[in-house]
């Protein structure tokens, strides 16, 4: 047998009587079942992967705004002014 990590969820009781009746009916035990189902959740997930040059021209605008001189009643540019980015 591999070694396995004990760890205690919480789940709804819906979700209880599911996974008897499907342990059941597979005749394997739930913690098999429990097991199936986070490895075939886990391959559906991906990662959202950080787009740095995204950052990087946040980082330049926000450097580039704050060295502007101040403006006398208030700032030089427009909320629209945002989104045309």
């Amino acid at each position: 047998m591999s070694s396995k990590i004990r760890k205690q969820i919480y789940i709804e009781p819906h979700q209880e009587h599911r996974l008897k009746a499907i342990a059941q009916q597979a005749g394997v035990s739930e913690a098999e079942i429990i097991r199936q189902a986070i490895d075939l959740h886990l391959g559906e997930i991906t990662v959202p992967q950080t787009n740095l040059a995204a950052w990087e021209a946040e980082i330049k605008f926000i450097e580039e705004i704050k060295t502007r001189p101040v403006q006398p009643g208030g700032r030089d540019w427009q909320r629209a002014d945002l989104y045309e980015r």
